[in-house]
């Protein structure tokens, strides 16, 4: 009897975070454009540690992503915009001097004015939208 309620409330409990997972938007060229302050990095989902970070990410109509006020010593940088694009729940942005080469994020959680993205090695970036 106690195997059975057990695992009556491990399913519910399965169903339930499934279904608040699944309450993120798809990340579309619509949604994704404007100001994200990206607001903290760490190194894994898991990690308790996180890196607080200054930048703003520019996403414009035209295909192009801006990173502004990035801290590099003692003082800070744009970066020229380069292109980005969506496959699927993958964003795809273009690295500066290396042509057909991209960096590649999966999208973890996409809200109105929330996204968290994962990095190709695992880390994670936190964005507030602006």
């Amino acid at each position: 009897m106690k195997k059975i309620t057990i695992a009556t409330i491990l399913s519910s409990v399965l169903f339930i975070s499934g279904n608040v997972y699944a309450e993120s938007t798809a990340l579309t060229l619509q949604n994704i454009q404007g100001s994200w302050i990206l607001d903290y990095t760490k190194q894994s989902e898991k990690s308790e540690k996180t890196l607080k970070r200054e930048d703003t990410w520019i996403f414009n109509k035209n295909g192009t992503v801006t990173i502004k006020h990035i801290p590099r010593e003692g003082g800070y940088y744009d970066q020229s915009p380069v292109n980005y694009e969506i496959e699927g729940d993958k964003l795809k942005i273009s690295i500066l001097g290396r042509a057909g080469k991209f960096d590649k994020f999966s999208v973890i959680n996409k809200e109105e004015k929330v996204m968290t993205l994962k990095a190709r090695f695992g880390d994670i970036y936190q964005f507030i939208k602006k």
